[in-house]
C-alpha cells in the first residue's frame, strides 16, 4: 500500500508563469494594434497635408495666375470695296469685322467700352466702337462690328505706296486697340487688366477677302 503510493503521480503545482505569458502575449498585441492604428492616422493626416499643400499651390499657380486676354481681328469677307488707279490712289470699303476677347482665366473679364483703328500707312481711315460687355472665364466672346474705311486725306507719300499696292490689287491694313478691364476670380480676388490688338491684314481688292491676316 506504501509503494503505491509512493508511485503515484501528482502535477506540479502551477507558478504563474503561464498565466504571465498570456498577459504578456496579449499586451504586445494591444500595443501591436495601437502601432497601427497610430500609423494609420499619421498616413492619414500626412495625406491630407500634401493634399491640402497641391491645393494652395494650384490655387495660387493657376487660379491665380492673371493674364489679359486675347483681343483680335478675325477673317473677313468685304461687303463693298471701291479703288481708284495707280495714277489716282484711293479706297472705299465696308465689312463686318469679328472681333474675339479670349479669357484664358479662372474668372470673368468685365471690360470698358472702347474703340478700334484702323490704319493705312499710320494714318487713320477708319474706326470701329467696341462696346462695353464681359468675356466669361474660359471662353472666347464674339463680337461682330460694322466698319467703314475711306482713304480720304493721305499724304503725298503714303498716297504714292497706295498706288503701288493697287496695281498689285492688295490693301494692307492695321488694326489697332485696347480693352481696359477687371478680371474677378471667386468673386472676390480682382485685378485691372489691359488687353492689346496690334494686326495686320493685306485685302485683295479682286477677290474681296483678307489674303492675310497677323496679329501680336
Amino acid at each position: 500500500m506504501a509503494e503505491k503510493n509512493q508511485n503515484q503521480y501528482y502535477p506540479p503545482e502551477s507558478n504563474g508563469y503561464h498565466r504571465n505569458d498570456q498577459e504578456s502575449l496579449h499586451a504586445m498585441e494591444d500595443d501591436e494594434a495601437k502601432r497601427k492604428k497610430r500609423m494609420k492616422w499619421t498616413i492619414g493626416i500626412i495625406a491630407f497635408v500634401i493634399f491640402q499643400v497641391v491645393q494652395a499651390l494650384f490655387f495660387v499657380l493657376v487660379i491665380m495666375k492673371f493674364k489679359s486676354p486675347k483681343f483680335r481681328v478675325g477673317d473677313f469677307a468685304v461687303q463693298t470695296l471701291t479703288v481708284g488707279t495707280q495714277a489716282s490712289p484711293s479706297f472705299n470699303m465696308n465689312f463686318v469685322a469679328p472681333v474675339r476677347v479670349k479669357n484664358t482665366n479662372w474668372g470673368p473679364f468685365k471690360y470698358d467700352a472702347s474703340t478700334i483703328n484702323f490704319t493705312y500707312g499710320g494714318v487713320l481711315v477708319g474706326e470701329a466702337v467696341i462696346p462695353k460687355g464681359k468675356a466669361n472665364f474660359k471662353s472666347t466672346k464674339k463680337i461682330d462690328v460694322n466698319v467703314a474705311l475711306i482713304s480720304t486725306g493721305l499724304p503725298s507719300n503714303i498716297n504714292l505706296n497706295l498706288g503701288s499696292e493697287l496695281s498689285s490689287s492688295v490693301i494692307t491694313l492695321n488694326s489697332q486697340g485696347e480693352l481696359k478691364g477687371k478680371i474677378t476670380v471667386m468673386f472676390m480676388f480682382k485685378k485691372t487688366k489691359i488687353s492689346q490688338m496690334n494686326c495686320t491684314m493685306t485685302i485683295n481688292t479682286s477677290t474681296k477677302v483678307v489674303q492675310s491676316l497677323t496679329c501680336k
